[in-house]
């Protein structure tokens, strides 16, 4: 059996996270060592590696998920684009990244992950995020 991923031990509430969206069959919050303000990821609730290998019910979920989350991205934080980026190698749990931008730059800026996440920042955006 497969061990529990960072983001499994998130669905079941062993690691905190930011959450702004849950159903049944998905999650989404913010990621922590975000590239914008706002990046958030969209994970299924099942542990399968590779976004490909979902079953397609499964598959169908998350990307409705993901629609509807980029949708409220764009509204709240008032920017042109989302990004989409699958890139399943960090993390043995299939997730989409959802990056809000403005400019090119904002969508390829480098990846921070040495400073230290800003926690109260997070969860206020959260809070604002989040579906009621």
């Amino acid at each position: 059996m497969q061990q529990p991923s960072i983001f499994t031990k998130i669905i079941h509430g062993e690691i905190p996270s930011h959450k702004i969206y849950e159903d049944d069959k998905t999650l989404a919050f913010l990621d922590i060592y975000a590239v914008i303000s706002g990046h958030t990821l969209v994970i299924p609730k099942k542990q399968v590696e590779f976004v490909w290998d979902l079953e397609p019910s499964d598959y169908e979920a998350l990307m409705g998920t993901v629609q509807k989350v980029a949708l409220r991205l764009r509204s709240e934080l008032g920017v042109k684009y989302v990004g989409e980026k699958v890139i399943g190698t960090d993390v043995p749990h299939a997730h989409v990244h959802l990056i809000p931008f403005n400019s090119a730059t904002d969508m390829h800026r480098a990846n921070q992950e040495n400073a230290e996440p800003d926690h109260a920042q997070l969860a206020a955006l959260a809070e604002k995020l989040y579906f009621e």
